[in-house]
């Protein structure tokens, strides 16, 4: 909205929308990737997780008045709805990120091959 308010126009709004979404995934994936806390990790899901749940949340209940009359109904398929949206969003995060245990008779950084090269001759 920002964009648009700003003079970027009707097509120059979404792209800027798209490009700003993907920035903050890349940065997201990058900033879980670095760090190995398990807690910084969890908090850092959960700035992407949360607000996509809740979003989810809200748009399966709106459009759920198009087709199901029961208000029972509708919240279970909203809830059911924002779970798989939220557990979407976590995943998306974590998906390029592969969770190596530190081992302490190995020193950092003295991997011979490098994880991606490694998982390729694997397959």
């Amino acid at each position: 909205m920002m964009a648009l308010h700003g003079g970027a126009g009707i097509l120059g709004a979404p792209l800027v929308g798209i490009t700003a979404g993907g920035m903050t995934l890349a940065v997201g994936q990058t900033a879980f990737a670095m760090t190995r806390s398990m807690i910084i990790r969890a908090i850092i899901a959960a700035l992407f997780a949360v607000p996509a749940t809740l979003a989810g949340y809200q748009v399966l209940f709106a459009m759920s008045e198009l087709g199901v009359p029961s208000l029972v109904s509708r919240e279970i398929f909203a809830c059911l709805g924002a779970v798989f949206i939220g557990g979407t969003a976590w995943t998306r995060l974590t998906i390029f990120t592969e969770i190596c245990p530190l081992r302490s008779d190995r020193a950092v950084g003295s991997d011979p091959q490098p994880v991606l090269a490694a998982a390729a001759h694997q397959q």
